[in-house]
């Protein structure tokens, strides 16, 4: 049997994108259950805002990455946890894209991913233990109209889960993607000024337009999304590995 992962505290997590919205939530809320979190993104202001441990890095170099952890490994212990979380989304008809619009939606939200979980998978491998979690979305599991790019990675990011489950299956680490819905971030406020601006609708129905795809009517929220990672990361969930969580309200 694997070394189980019940006792949190102390244990080491790298959060990607952890300045703002959902990553923000994850790191404090596992700083709050006593472990050690490095949180990384590209800008410095919001990660010192956080009063967390942090390294600057583009999840997109992997380089950068690699160099990013071996700091934080040399600062806080060999890394436990990982949530790679960093991501970006852009809007528009397929028609208007290019291969650059393409490229850069894959690079931070599928390769981010790739780049994250190879910089922390050695720790782990070493420990036998270990968690990585990668913040997808229910554009992983189904097609929006407007954000093909956006799908297509984030579709890929599930696939990535489910074959390292599998590969990592018998080393005492689980891989799985947390699919949330539309969440209540700052991401979430510039997508319904983009359709305010692009569509002539008001505020209010441009978020009852995002909202109506949620049974219960309603916008995800970020504790929701970093309570789900704890959970991921306890004892309890040591079986659930592969697996693509929806928080939806039901809608997948």
């Amino acid at each position: 049997m694997s070394p189980p992962l019940a006792n949190l505290a102390s244990r080491h997590v790298v959060v990607t994108g952890g300045g703002t919205g959902v990553g923000a939530d994850i790191a404090q809320s596992f700083a709050k259950a006593g472990m050690t979190v490095t949180i990384m993104g590209r800008s410095e202001a919001p990660l010192k805002a956080q009063n967390l441990p942090y390294q600057l890095c583009d999840v997109t170099d992997p380089e950068a990455v690699k160099t990013a952890f071996e700091k934080a490994r040399a600062e806080h212990g060999p890394i436990r946890i990982v949530v790679a979380n960093a991501g970006a989304a852009t809007s528009m008809p397929f028609a208007k894209m290019t291969m650059r619009d393409l490229t850069a939606m894959t690079d931070v939200n599928l390769a981010g991913v790739f780049n994250v979980w190879q910089a922390a998978l050695p720790d782990m491998k070493a420990a036998g233990t270990g968690r990585m979690i990668a913040i997808a979305s229910t554009a992983g599991l189904k097609g929006y109209p407007y954000v093909t790019g956006y799908c297509a990675a984030k579709h890929g990011v599930v696939g990535l889960t489910r074959a390292l489950a599998l590969e990592l299956a018998t080393t005492g680490i689980t891989v799985n993607a947390i699919c949330p819905g539309f969440v209540e971030t700052p991401m979430l406020d510039r997508s319904i000024q983009n359709i305010v601006a692009k569509t002539g609708m008001s505020t209010k129905d441009a978020t009852k337009s995002l909202t109506k795809g949620n049974p219960q009517r309603r916008f995800i929220e970020t504790d929701e999304v970093a309570r789900a990672a704890l959970w991921l990361c306890s004892d309890a969930a040591r079986s659930v590995n592969g697996h693509a969580l929806s928080l939806s309200g039901g809608e997948i």
